[in-house]
């Protein structure tokens, strides 16, 4: 997981010396105005997103999704289409979310026999959001997907589960919000592009328990979220 989150990050480092390189190249008209203008498209951007997610072990599909649409819509700037592609953009988008609420529906690192139990949390919150309370003996982590949209989550009231626990977040263009007790031990490994997932508890106690872990994961894009108390 550490080696995915470094590849995500390295990934982000070049984009932005790549970035750089390019704006030199631009002052001293190194470059084309053409290729200045495609390599800050919004097309780019879906492409880039699409190759971290690609790089990752989660969200592939939607890393394929956002790198095919982004090619598609970059396509009409090198080849004549008569078709005025622009007009997708927004069912594109539609689509997308579409296929990405079914991927994320259909597949689950948790054994199904246990979604529907409060061990585990499965948030889906878009174009809107609302408050849960989790109440657990051996809270074992689960996903929160916020899309235009975000929950708040109080697990105040649940106990950490021995060893190793996850939540898997994907925001866009929204955010959801944790409040946990003050003794849980978390790790916050959030890849957040012009977003971010922080950990704003104050004061961090040593855990009751070492042996037991949250480690909050995944991505954040023009989006995020808060943990705390």
């Amino acid at each position: 997981m550490e080696k995915q989150s470094n590849i995500g990050r390295a990934i982000i480092g070049v984009v932005l010396i790549l970035i750089g390189i390019a704006f030199v190249g631009r002052t001293f008209d190194l470059f084309p105005h053409r290729i200045f203008h495609h390599l800050f498209s919004w097309q780019m951007i879906l492409i880039i997103l699409g190759v971290i997610f690609i790089s990752s072990d989660h969200n592939k599909t939607t890393g394929w999704i956002l790198l095919v649409l982004g090619v598609v819509f970059l396509i009409p700037d090198f080849i004549h289409i008569s078709y005025p592609v622009r007009h997708l953009f927004w069912p594109s988008i539609l689509i997308l979310i579409g296929v990405f609420i079914l991927v994320r529906s259909f597949s689950s690192h948790q054994p199904a026999k246990t979604l529907p139990g409060t061990d585990y949390i499965d948030d889906l919150a878009i174009f809107g959001g609302g408050d849960k309370v989790i109440t657990s003996e051996n809270f074992k982590g689960g996903r929160i997907t916020a899309i235009f949209g975000g929950s708040k989550i109080d697990l105040t009231h649940s106990k950490l589960a021995a060893g190793q626990n996850s939540i898997d977040v994907f925001c866009m263009f929204g955010g959801s919000n944790l409040i946990v007790p003050e003794n849980w031990n978390i790790k916050v490994d959030v890849v957040s592009i012009f977003g971010g997932f922080s950990d704003k508890r104050h004061k961090k106690p040593e855990p009751v328990d070492v042996g037991k872990e949250l480690i909050v994961k995944g991505f954040a894009i023009f989006g995020g979220g808060e943990i705390k108390y």
